[in-house]
């Protein structure tokens, strides 16, 4: 893969990434005060991937297609914490947070190996 170029196929998956953090957001009960933080600070590192991904696409370098994607490996990560802490700390249904769990493990791998081969060349 060429620095800057990520397949669409993966642009349209982190969007959806980014979609599905939006829905969980919207059916959380925020009425406990760290309820409505965590599902925040989900919403906006389940956000930021896709917009870390976009950018990665439009790298002009090898450091820059890293620098991007690596804050997206970043966020991803984060997305992860905050859906572990709302399933395991605020009582939150893993039926709710497992599917973006598993999808959040996937995106990182996916990303550590673009990372990994992009350092390689």
């Amino acid at each position: 893969m060429h620095f800057g170029r990520l397949p669409q196929e993966f642009r349209d998956r982190t969007k959806r990434f980014a979609s599905q953090c939006i829905r969980l957001f919207v059916t959380l009960p925020r009425s406990r005060e760290e309820v409505k933080v965590l599902a925040g600070q989900m919403l906006r590192a389940g956000t930021s991937v896709a917009a870390h991904v976009r950018e990665a696409s439009r790298a002009r370098s090898d450091a820059e297609f890293l620098s991007k994607l690596g804050g997206a490996l970043q966020e991803a990560d984060e997305a992860s914490l905050w859906l572990e802490l709302l399933r395991e700390d605020c009582s939150i249904p893993a039926e709710q947070t497992a599917p973006l769990e598993t999808e959040a493990s996937e995106l990182i791998a996916i990303m550590t190996t673009m990372v990994n081969r992009t350092k390689e060349k």
